[in-house]
């Protein structure tokens, strides 16, 4: 029975994995639709407000909050600054700038590296020797995959700036989350970042004029996906993901956002595909599978104990 039990426990993990790639991708992609005739900020603001009192709703209605104190509200509000609002800012507005969707993931996915390096003395945590071969290998990847996209779009340089800053943000909230004691639930986490993110966007769309939407059916279509896919959906499985799998696992699964995008950017939006993208999407697989074999047996078991 407790192996029937594990082999369940490994199907949900790596279902959650898969479907947090997928969701977390689209955060990418519809942006790059969404904001050729919208301000970037404008979308942000209807993705963040509706599904702020939408989720507030629920969590007051469950009970889920019940309990939760005022250092806690203030630690994850804290996190919700960098890992959401930061994160989601400085994304779309490089998308908004013209840099191509595989080029913003491939500086994303530059964020395994920097967390593999700073787990040790940050969270006393070690990287084995097959998880830095896994990370490199990966890194390898990422840069094939994007390699064509390079050069492709007339973005100014200190565009690039931006998914340098969105990953700076996800990596300061996730380092946060990961020493503060606070362990508040999946849900009233997404609640209080999707809420701090909505408050300071509606202040920020406020002053700059961005607040109005336009009455097209698209913009409201593209707001319904960004508030459940890369929203709900991936946030909600990245903060439940760090915690049954570890850091480490978690940062190795972002180096399959670039390839993920790469093939939803080419797909649809006709950014280049090229063997040496597919070779590149089979190094960022067996960098995953180096990292995540390199975890140790009980890692799952002792990060669910501390939620």
């Amino acid at each position: 029975m407790s192996k029937q039990i594990g082999v369940l426990q490994a199907a949900v993990t790596v279902a959650a994995a898969a479907t947090f790639i997928v969701s977390w991708s689209s955060g990418f992609i519809i942006p790059a639709f969404a904001t050729v005739d919208v301000s970037a900020l404008t979308l942000l603001v209807w993705r963040f407000v509706p599904l702020a009192g939408l989720l507030i709703a629920v969590t007051l209605v469950s009970g889920a909050a019940k309990g939760v104190s005022g250092h806690e509200l203030r630690v994850q509000a804290a996190i919700g600054v960098f890992a959401q609002f930061g994160y989601c800012v400085a994304v779309y507005g490089a998308v908004a700038a013209g840099i191509a969707t595989g080029t913003v993931a491939l500086i994303d996915a530059v964020q395994p590296l920097v967390v593999a390096v700073l787990v040790g003395p940050i969270l006393g945590l070690r990287v084995r020797g097959a998880q830095w071969m896994g990370l490199g290998v990966g890194a390898v990847g990422v840069l094939l995959v994007v390699r064509s996209q390079f050069g492709s779009s007339d973005a100014p340089v200190l565009a690039y700036a931006l998914p340098v800053i969105a990953m700076a943000c996800l990596i300061l909230g996730t380092f946060v989350q990961r020493r503060s004691p606070v362990r508040t639930g999946v849900l009233v986490t997404l609640t209080i970042h999707v809420t701090v993110t909505a408050v300071l966007l509606l202040v920020i769309a406020a002053a700059t004029g961005t607040l109005a939407p336009p009455a097209s059916g698209s913009f409201w279509l593209a707001v319904a996906l960004t508030a459940v896919f890369p929203t709900v959906i991936a946030y909600g499985l990245y903060w439940w993901l760090l915690r049954r799998v570890g850091i480490t696992a978690l940062q190795a699964l972002l180096f399959l956002m670039a390839p993920a995008t790469s093939l939803a950017g080419g797909l649809l939006l006709g950014e280049p595909m090229t063997v040496v993208t597919l070779a590149g999407f089979v190094l960022c697989g067996i960098g995953v599978g180096l990292v995540l074999a390199g975890e140790p047996r009980g890692s799952v078991q002792t990060v669910q104990s501390t939620g």
